[in-house]
């Protein structure tokens, strides 16, 4: 046996992981003798610092990836991380401004990339270091990068697949588009939030000087590009304008009314002003109509050449500056205000703009139908199953995924174009020449979403394209892990993936957790400063406590309150562990035989039949990924039950001098620790790697040993109920000394009337030592109790303590009757105070809420004087 530090200091934790990385025990290969159990690392992204998002994700992760492992499954967590196209592009045009001061024009394209892979090299891998330090058990053999150079040819093979599919096309298609990021956005990456802003109602004119009609918008500014006002054909207020044209004012165009039933009679004025440029709807509307597009704001976010006098202005300048001119030109009728959605880039926070632009789209309807059944018919399951119908709502009406970012930093697109002869060649490699001309080819500026890369991050990280072990035996995967906020960018596309490259889905369970919250429930925030640093919470603590932190009181799907107290709670239970595990190490000497005890008594008993309970109950949990659950499961028997309880009544077998006692003990409490660090582990690893090291076997390791199996021969439920009300006795006596007041060091007699006086004769000394009992007498009943006592009743036996070997009755009577007319003083003036009307009526509910509490609370400690007094009595 090695000696354990008198304190716990998590100092040793890096030891620890440095053992488990020299030993390789993180790592996972193809065995015919096992069944696999997979997990995808969600990537974190390079640009990315250690959060309690993080840590949580990372911590669910690694506690069923260390169960999984040690319930004899060839467990690999497969780790990696994402090039993030558009934040690490962001990032790096920052530095390259503050200490360089040049731009992404000034250096091209090649000075860029240099600089973004020595970025990649000098900071891509901090957070992977983060990441070990909170214990997580990956394979960090199969450390995967979406630009690998294995990964990116998977990329380019499946955009080619697709495109030859049909899958891929490029076309004019209105887009989301970030001025600030400069980009094209999916729409899964644009996010709406409710603005304050104005209708503003203004007059088209007829073009025949004839009247005119009435459109409302919230874009002023966009009007410059109108090409046609909408209304319904079934509308027979506005129906009759069809056909005739409008003169747009401030511009010297006409414009025809059209006839849509996209138009919602009765809304608004019934007229709806369309530009095909700049809205998805009206870019629909045009297209059956044939209208022509006029874009007017540029990539930057000002206003172009067709904008007139307003070009080079701001989008927001140019909206103050139309209205103005139309209020001035007497085409202005009313503004109010209306609050509506407003979509923002999901990096900046910057407003997108719906633009035309030629981009790359997958088309999803053909993608999603397979997508949708895999989860209807059960091959993927979403824990918790509400989740689903987010999933169904996103995949149903899914529209085609613009693919195609206009950054430097990212997979480029595999397109080649032939500027002599106009033919497109897709391809994974390079075209020399063109193959119609054979003219010079030039590659497609733009890269690849960062999501189309992360899509087959299941497959793509196993070596796909190539057909290799590790992808045969690997996939499909077991469980993926994350939050419910990626399932639009993330979990779908990667079903859709999945199921198109490989024919099945990528994973069968789709666990989703919440996000941390602050001690208020708050989102964690840079805006609102309410962040917390994992990596001071485990230079404080240790990695342990804050793994235990974040397990405790999480269920799936629903978020989870982080708070000081939390974390200090955790830190309690593991010092608690720390010093339990150091008492029974402490009592093992080398003339100790650890083998199983043949012989048990009652209390071994008791303990194996709530360690078989334990063990079974956080099985089941654990395999139902009820992981909070589990964690208190384990906190309750481990503190309560092992330490509390069976630790002291281990100690007058240790004590005795009797060797053969002596050995049973640290025998049984050897034993039972181990169990506990085994169902420990995958929650605190370190902790319950260090103190198993300190007695185990040379040789033998926690974390890869076998996971504790329920064994029915060592469960025993009469003994169990016997220690149950046992424990429940003793409670009841020590209650009573505490209200009583009398001191720890005083021994009382206590006349026993047992339910089973065999059983409570063997526990007799289980009493005398956790309950301050000097003397146990049995008795028949009541009746031969001459003294004056105090009664306690419990399942197993009426307990009467004589009142003088508690207190000295006559100065405890004396004291309770002070206290009782104290308390009774304190009622009479609450309940005048609250009988005057004028204090009820005028004071604050507050105060007068507070005032009652203290009525209720004086109420109930007469009453419980009053009880002492007549016991005394």
């Amino acid at each position: 046996m090695d000696k354990m530090d008198k304190t716990y200091d998590p100092s040793f934790e890096k030891r620890i992981y440095d053992f488990w990385m020299k030993g390789k025990y993180f790592e996972a290969h193809p065995n015919d003798e096992k069944e696999p159990f997979t997990i995808m690392m969600p990537p974190p992204n390079i640009t990315g610092q250690l959060h309690m998002g993080h840590a949580l994700n990372q911590t669910v992760q690694d506690i069923i990836i260390r169960f999984k492992r040690m319930s004899g499954y060839e467990a690999l967590w497969l780790p990696g991380t994402d090039h993030a196209s558009i934040a690490t592009e962001v990032k790096i045009v920052e530095q390259m401004k503050k200490e360089e001061g040049l731009t992404k024009a000034d250096v091209g394209r090649e000075g860029f990339l240099e600089r973004a892979w020595a970025w990649k090299e000098k900071y891509g891998g901090r957070i992977v270091e983060q990441l070990k330090r909170l214990g997580t058990s990956c394979d960090w053999s199969k450390e995967a990068f979406t630009m690998d150079k294995n990964l990116s040819a998977a990329v380019a093979d499946v955009f080619v697949r697709y495109y030859k599919k049909g899958l891929i096309y490029r076309g004019d298609r209105i887009i989301n588009w970030c001025p600030h990021c400069k980009t094209a956005l999916s729409d899964a990456e644009v996010e709406y939030r409710e603005q304050q802003s104005n209708l503003w109602y203004y007059r088209y004119p007829f073009a025949d000087g004839d009247g005119y009609i009435t459109i409302a918008t919230t874009r002023p500014e966009t009007m410059l590009g109108d090409t046609a006002v909408a209304v319904n054909p079934k509308d027979e207020k506005m129906a009759k304008y069809v056909g005739r044209m409008l003169r747009l004012p401030l511009t010297d165009r006409v414009i025809p009314v059209v006839a849509d039933d996209y138009v919602e009679i009765g809304f608004g004025t019934g007229a709806v002003k369309i530009t095909p440029a700049h809205d998805p709807n009206d870019f629909e509307l045009g297209l059956r109509h044939d209208l022509p597009v006029i874009r007017v704001i540029d990539d930057e976010g000002r206003m172009n050449e067709n904008a007139g006098k307003y070009r080079g202005m701001d989008r927001l300048e140019c909206r103050k500056a139309v209205v103005e001119d139309l209020k001035e030109q007497g085409y202005l009728e009313k503004i109010e205000p209306y609050a509506h959605n407003v979509g923002e880039c999901y990096r900046c926070g910057e407003t997108v703009e719906a633009i035309v632009s030629k981009q790359w789209f997958v088309k999803m309807k053909p993608l999603a139908e397979p997508a949708i059944k895999a989860v209807r018919s059960k091959k993927v399951e979403f824990i918790p199953k509400r989740f689903e119908k987010t999933y169904f709502n996103w995949m149903e009406n899914i529209k085609d995924w613009c693919i195609s970012r206009q950054l430097w930093w990212g997979h480029r697109i595999p397109a080649y174009y032939c500027d002599d002869c106009g033919e497109t060649v897709v391809s994974k490699t390079a075209p020399e020449r063109c193959p119609k001309c054979g003219g010079h080819m030039r590659q497609d500026e733009d890269v690849l979403d960062t999501w189309f890369s992360s899509a087959l991050w299941p497959f793509s990280t196993l070596g796909y394209p190539r057909k290799n072990k590790n992808l045969s035996y690997f996939y499909p995967t077991s469980v993926l892990v994350t939050a419910y906020d990626i399932i639009f960018f993330w979990v779908a596309r990667m079903i859709f993936s999945g199921i198109e490259m490989m024919n099945e889905p990528p994973f069968s369970e789709v666990l989703i957790h919440g996000i941390v919250r602050d001690a208020e429930g708050r989102k964690m925030s840079k805006s609102l400063g309410n962040g917390i640093d994992p990596l001071e919470i485990i230079d404080r603590y240790g990695a342990d406590a804050l793994r235990f932190s974040l397990a405790t009181g999480i269920a799936p799907g629903s978020d989870t309150r982080f708070t000081e107290g939390k974390i200090e709670s955790c830190r309690n239970f593991i010092n608690k562990l720390w010093n339990a595990s150091r008492f029974v190490i402490m009592n093992v000497t080398d003339e100790d035989d650890l083998s199983f005890p043949t012989r048990l008594n009652g209390a071994d008993k008791w303990i194996l039949t709530r360690l078989n309970d334990v063990i079974k109950e956080v099985t089941i949990n654990l395999n139902k990924y009820e992981i909070g659950l589990a964690a208190a499961k384990l906190y309750d028997f481990t503190w309560s039950e092992f330490c509390d309880w069976y630790i002291e009544m281990s100690k007058p077998m240790l004590y005795s001098g009797d060797k053969k006692a002596h050995s049973h003990a640290a025998a049984m409490l050897t034993h039972v620790l181990t169990q506990i660090l085994k169902l420990l582990h995958p929650f605190i690893p370190f902790i319950t790697e260090e103190i198993y090291s300190k007695y185990a076997p040379k040789g033998s390791v926690l974390m890869v040993s076998e996971w504790p199996a329920y064994n029915k021969k060592t469960v025993f439920r009469k003994e169990e109920k016997n220690f149950e009300a046992l424990r429940e006795t003793i409670v009841a006596i020590r209650n009573m000394r505490a209200e009583m007041n009398v001191p720890v060091s005083k021994k009382v007699k206590a006349y026993v009337i047992a339910a089973d006086e065999k059983f409570m004769r063997s526990a007799a000394g289980y009493m005398e030592k956790l309950a301050g009992i000097g003397e146990v007498v049995f008795v028949a009943d009541r009746s031969e109790v001459t003294e004056k006592t105090t009664a306690i009743v419990t399942a197993a036996a009426e307990v009467l303590i004589p009142l003088g070997d508690i207190v000295d009755a006559d100065k405890e009577r004396e004291r309770l009757q002070k206290e009782i007319a104290k308390a009774e003083g304190e009622i009479a003036r609450l309940n005048a105070l609250l009988a005057n009307k004028g204090f009820v009526a005028k004071a604050p509910q507050k105060l007068v809420d507070g005032e009652r509490e203290k009525l209720a609370a004086a109420v109930e400690k007469c009453g419980k004087l009053k009880e002492k007094l007549h016991i005394l009595e």
